[in-house]
């Protein structure tokens, strides 16, 4: 049976302090000049103080490696590193970091060039996710705050309610990779995914993998980040009709097919990670894509997949009658 939980903030317990933990922060940059300080000022101001920064770059060619490093000589070379990224995406950006063996911590949030932390980022991360048993694979994640040239901070990301599960990844990502937060386990697991295939997302794949496996999946209502709102994003806020109406046109246009084959092919080259009761919710899903109208209806169904709001139902419905899962 998975473990999923979607937090109840007045049902929430005290928790130790955890101190002596650290968490590794897995930054990817590319031509972050204009917001990267603000970002790395936000982790440097963090309650929680055992971190270590560790930075793919991606090639920038304005100012960011002169800012990262400054920061360098500011906190010190044992508490941020720098790397040459592959160049070939942000989601093979942030696994590379994954797959560095010379990263080591406790556990590990990734990190956007262009966010702000709330400074309680961590330490909630850390308090909630502790829970979870030393062999049990988690993952957190939570609500984000909106802000930026058009949108004010007060406005937040959409509150879900229904559950976290492996019936819910397969078809949605659940939270920014920018609010997560992981442990050694669920990193192992994602290091077993081979360097050659496209990854669509790596929070996405991150929910996928996790929740898959039966490990341990908390959605926190709570937001914990100033979510940057800008120009340049490579993935918005979706808060707004028009994020709706481009989210329809992108399953009516195929979008979401291509999405569906990717994380397939990853999640079935680690299908022995899989639960039984996932693996027959996989196979549901997966015979649902192949299959003629009525019989495809009535898998999806069987396979209990969902997504977290009425109108993302809603296209999930339109995308299984076109046949555009």
């Amino acid at each position: 049976m998975e473990n999923q939980k979607l937090l109840n903030p007045n049902d929430q317990k005290p928790l130790p302090q955890h101190s002596s933990v650290v968490i590794g922060v897995l930054l990817c940059t590319y031509n972050g000049e204009q917001y990267l300080s603000q970002q790395i000022d936000s982790i440097i101001d963090q309650s929680h103080k055992n971190w270590k920064i560790y930075v793919s770059d991606d090639g920038s060619t304005d100012c960011t490696l002169q800012i990262l490093e400054n920061y360098k000589k500011l906190i010190g070379e044992e508490r941020l590193h720098i790397f040459q990224g592959p160049k070939n995406g942000f989601a093979k950006n942030f696994f590379s970091l994954i797959n560095r063996e010379e990263i080591d911590a406790d556990y590990f949030a990734f990190s956007d060039q262009d966010d702000i932390w709330l400074n309680h980022k961590l330490e909630r991360s850390l308090k909630l996710l502790s829970s979870t048993t030393d062999d049990t694979p988690g993952l957190y994640c939570s609500r984000t705050k909106l802000f930026g040239n058009t949108r004010a901070s007060r406005e937040m990301s959409p509150l879900f309610q229904a559950p976290p599960s492996f019936r819910n990844a397969l078809v949605q990502s659940l939270a920014g990779g920018n609010t997560m937060l992981i442990n050694r386990q669920s990193r192992e697991l994602l290091k077993r995914i081979d360097s050659d295939l496209k990854i669509i997302s790596h929070d996405w794949i991150t929910y996928l993998i996790v929740s898959g496996s039966g490990g341990h999946v908390i959605y926190d209502p709570e937001p914990t980040v100033l979510y940057r709102q800008h120009e340049n994003n490579l993935i918005g806020g979706n808060m707004s009709l028009r994020d709706r109406i481009n989210r329809l046109q992108q399953v009516l246009g195929g979008s979401f097919i291509e999405w569906n084959e990717r994380n397939l092919v990853i999640i079935n080259s680690l299908k022995s990670i899989l639960t039984d009761q996932n693996k027959i919710t996989l196979e549901s899903f997966e015979q649902a894509r192949r299959s003629p109208m009525l019989k495809r209806i009535a898998l999806i169904v069987k396979s209990g997949v969902y997504r977290q709001t009425l109108a993302g139902n809603i296209s999930l419905a339109i995308a299984t009658i076109l046949k555009k899962l």
